[in-house]
């Protein structure tokens, strides 16, 4: 049965060389992979495959040395970096390991930041703000301060926030990795929520338990994609 959905991130043999002095890394070396609307996929690998690289290109935090990276079928490869800034703040909700949470700011306005950001505050704003912290089970939250809340409600705001922008896909870095054992699986029963809503999701983790909860695993080897692991399946489809 032929999968109609659209492709809102792809790699086309995408490689990525950094310079250390006399020698060139080669962090990724022609990976090719599509993201499709509705996509649950997570990316694994030992240190040193080329995640961190993944990630970042995936992010728009860096470029390709070679090949392209399509985002909703535009190839913002070589965009300059005022142009890849609004494509990261439009098209990409990012959920991080660290929260990456306002101190001094609510709940309510953590929420608010990336629409701030684009001139769009006000009583839309507002609104959407509250939805989503309701959405994420933080309804009697919105006044509190970071350091007033756990690590995982502080993780239920960075996950609410990423959404703020309606972005294509959310890409994770290790969403769980400062969390309890607990909470991380609380925090995965929302990103399975959000998946079964139809939101797509990159997951860059180390953890195996973590990414079966997707429903495809990505291994990268040396900067090349290793295979695809079938989730549903649990069967492994060479790259």
């Amino acid at each position: 049965m032929t999968d109609s959905r659209p492709v809102i991130a792809e790699f086309v043999d995408v490689h990525r060389h950094y310079v250390m002095g006399d020698n060139v890394v080669k962090a990724l070396a022609g990976v090719s992979v599509q993201v499709k609307k509705g996509d649950y996929l997570a990316i694994m690998g030992r240190s040193g495959s080329g995640k961190s690289t993944m990630l970042n290109i995936l992010g728009c935090l860096d470029r390709p040395t070679q090949g392209a990276y399509l985002v909703g079928g535009r190839d913002v490869s070589r965009l300059s970096d005022d142009a890849l800034s609004e494509v990261r703040g439009h098209e990409i909700g990012f959920i991080f390991q660290s929260f990456n949470l306002i101190p001094q700011l609510t709940v309510l306005e953590n929420l608010e930041v990336p629409l701030f950001y684009q001139g769009r505050i006000g009583p839309e704003s507002r609104a959407k703000a509250e939805h989503l912290a309701t959405r994420v089970g933080l309804a009697g939250r919105l006044d509190h301060k970071p350091m007033e809340l756990s690590g995982g409600q502080q993780q239920r705001v960075a996950i609410a926030r990423a959404l703020m922008n309606d972005p294509l896909f959310l890409l994770a870095d290790e969403a769980t990795g400062n969390l309890d054992s607990n909470t991380e699986r609380e925090i995965l029963d929302l990103l399975d929520e959000l998946r079964a809503e139809g939101v797509t999701i990159v997951i860059v983790t180390h953890n195996a338990k973590v990414a079966e909860r997707a429903d495809r695993t990505l291994w990268l080897k040396d900067g090349t994609v290793e295979c695809f692991v079938d989730n549903r399946k649990t069967q492994a489809v060479p790259s």
